[in-house]
């Protein structure tokens, strides 16, 4: 059973079967969407869009992954089943019905195989994938074109020896493409991920890379049987496109593909006004 403390100003956790508490906001009324944040950020990630389709009349969610925010520092259950388990027991609670999932980055791995093992019944109208890191990020011998697990080895590493520098360095450079010339600096942005960062669990953090690198959701794409807004920037650094949209498009059975010229990783903070547009004209279709 899960239980739950919802305060009138929007906002509540649930318990899931395991004990963990998942924090979350539920603003609005209307046709639900629901916002699924990227790695180690927090449904505040989402502000730009939680404040907008909230003004264009929908009821808007986001949750703070298990881990992650003000959810529990659990370090259990950092995995992908489980994350999309914790989405099913969120939007069961909340009793959502013909609902919008929109996933960033590893938010996208999640929205993948949440639609994929528990959309059935009317509970998802359609899904967005924006930066995502479906199919599966790691070089393998199935996915030649991947990155090396070298690279995710030195997440860890520089993650374990000093996190809140890593952190630093992350959305400074390539995350929001703040390391191209001529870029368009933000502080505040920068501040921000560092904060989001640091109010998660280490331990979950550490877990959470091999869940959103090594996780393959070929078959979480071929199953899903709702339309899918595939976005992405072809200067994305942390998920190149080439191994992520461009081959989840092609798995999909009812897919659209957006192709951002220049746009970073973090493009929904950097560029919202186009990435909210783009996310309401594919709602209203």
């Amino acid at each position: 059973m899960t239980s739950q403390t919802k305060p009138s100003s929007g906002s509540g956790t649930i318990t899931t079967k395991d004990g963990t508490q998942i924090y979350y906001k539920d603003w609005g009324t209307g046709q639900p969407v629901v916002f699924h944040h990227g790695w180690p950020l927090s449904s505040d990630d989402w502000d730009a869009q939680m404040l907008f389709f909230l003004s264009q009349g929908y009821r808007v969610i986001a949750h703070d992954r298990r881990g992650h925010g003000r959810s529990t520092q659990t370090d259990i259950g950092n995995e992908m089943d489980t994350y999309a388990a914790d989405v099913a027991e969120l939007t069961a609670h909340l009793d959502l019905k013909n609902a919008i999932h929109v996933g960033h980055s590893t938010g996208g791995g999640e929205v993948a195989r949440y639609v994929a093992k528990y959309g059935a019944e009317g509970r998802v109208a359609k899904a967005v994938l924006i930066g995502a890191v479906p199919p599966i990020m790691l070089k393998t011998a199935a996915n030649p074109g991947g990155l090396p697990i070298e690279v995710f080895d030195g997440f860890r590493s520089a993650q374990a020896a000093n996190r809140a520098q890593f952190f630093r360095d992350v959305p400074a450079g390539p995350f929001y493409g703040f390391n191209r010339p001529g870029a368009d600096i933000s502080q505040g942005v920068i501040d921000n991920w560092w904060r989001q960062g640091m109010m998660g669990g280490t331990k979950a953090h550490y877990d959470c890379i091999k869940a959103f690198s090594e996780t393959d959701f070929t078959e979480d794409l071929k199953a899903i049987d709702v339309p899918v807004l595939v976005m992405h920037g072809d200067d994305d650094q942390i998920v190149p496109i080439a191994d992520s949209a461009l081959l989840t498009i092609k798995l999909l059975k009812k897919g659209e593909l957006k192709v951002y010229e220049g746009f970073p990783h973090g493009m929904a903070t950097t560029h919202a006004d186009v990435i909210n547009a783009d996310l309401l004209a594919f709602f209203k279709a």
